[in-house]
C-alpha cells in the first residue's frame, strides 16, 4: 500500500489497514498529503470516529490545518459528520477557527443545512455572528439558500444580530428575499429583522422580493 492510498484508506475508514501502516511507521500520522491535510482530516471528513480517536491517541494534532486552513472540525461539520464533530469538540478543538475565506464550521454547516451539527456547534461556543472574508454570517448563508430549520436554530440563539450586513449592504432578510424564500423572509421579520435597511444598492429587503413575498412581509409589520 503507497502512502498516496493511505489517506483513501482513512476516508474510507479503512481502520485496521491504516493502523498496520501507522504500525510500520509512526510518522505517518503527522504525515501531510500534497493539499497539507493529515490522516484526520480524512477520517473527519469521511465521518470516522474510531479512527480519528484513534489518530488523536497516537499523536495527531486535534486542530491541524491544510493548504486552506481548514481543520479536521471543519471539514467534519462541513460533511455532516455528528459523531465526528462531537468527539473532536470533546478534544477541546477551537470550535471558531476560520479558514482562508474566513468560513467557520458553523459557516459550513448552515450552508450545507445540517441540522443536528449546526445545534451543537452553536452549544460548544460557535460564534453564531462570524462573519467571513465577504462578511457574511452563517445567517447570511442558511437564509439565502431556503435552509428553514437552520434559520430557526440560529434565531433561538440570545447572541444572533438579524440585521448584519454583507459586503454588498444586504442583510439576510435582503437575501430571502432576493431568492424568493417566503418560510426564511417570514422567520426573519417575525424575529425583528428590519424591511428598511439598504443595501449598497440603495435598496430595502422589500424593493427586492416578489409582489407575493411583499405582500406578506408587510402584513407581518403591521
Amino acid at each position: 500500500m503507497s502512502i498516496g492510498t493511505v489517506y483513501e484508506k482513512a476516508y474510507k475508514g479503512d481502520f485496521n489497514q491504516v493502523k498496520v501502516k501507522i504500525d510500520d511507521d509512526k510518522s505517518l500520522v503527522t504525515t501531510p498529503d500534497s493539499n497539507n491535510r493529515l490522516l484526520i482530516h480524512w477520517a473527519a471528513l469521511g465521518g470516522n470516529e474510531n479512527l480519528v480517536d484513534y489518530l488523536i491517541d497516537e499523536g495527531s494534532p486535534v486542530d491541524s490545518v491544510d493548504d486552506t486552513n481548514c481543520t479536521p472540525l471543519i471539514l467534519a461539520s462541513s460533511a455532516g459528520r455528528l459523531e465526528v464533530v462531537r468527539l473532536l469538540l470533546g478534544k477541546g478543538v477551537n470550535v471558531n477557527h476560520k479558514t482562508n475565506r474566513g468560513q467557520t464550521s458553523l459557516h459550513y454547516a448552515c450552508s450545507k443545512g445540517h441540522k443536528e451539527v449546526t445545534k451543537y456547534l452553536i452549544d460548544s461556543g460557535a460564534n453564531v455572528n462570524e462573519s467571513d472574508v465577504l462578511s457574511a454570517t452563517p445567517l447570511h448563508r442558511a437564509s439565502s439558500q431556503g435552509r428553514t430549520e437552520i434559520v430557526e436554530l440560529l434565531l433561538k440563539s440570545p447572541d444572533i444580530n438579524v440585521d448584519l450586513c454583507d459586503s454588498t449592504g444586504c442583510t439576510a432578510l435582503h437575501l430571502a428575499c432576493e431568492e424568493d424564500r417566503e418560510a426564511v423572509a417570514s422567520l426573519l421579520v417575525k424575529a425583528g429583522a428590519s424591511v428598511n435597511i439598504k443595501n449598497k444598492e440603495e435598496k430595502t429587503p422589500l424593493d427586492v422580493c416578489s409582489n407575493k413575498l411583499k405582500k406578506i412581509l408587510i402584513n407581518l409589520c403591521e
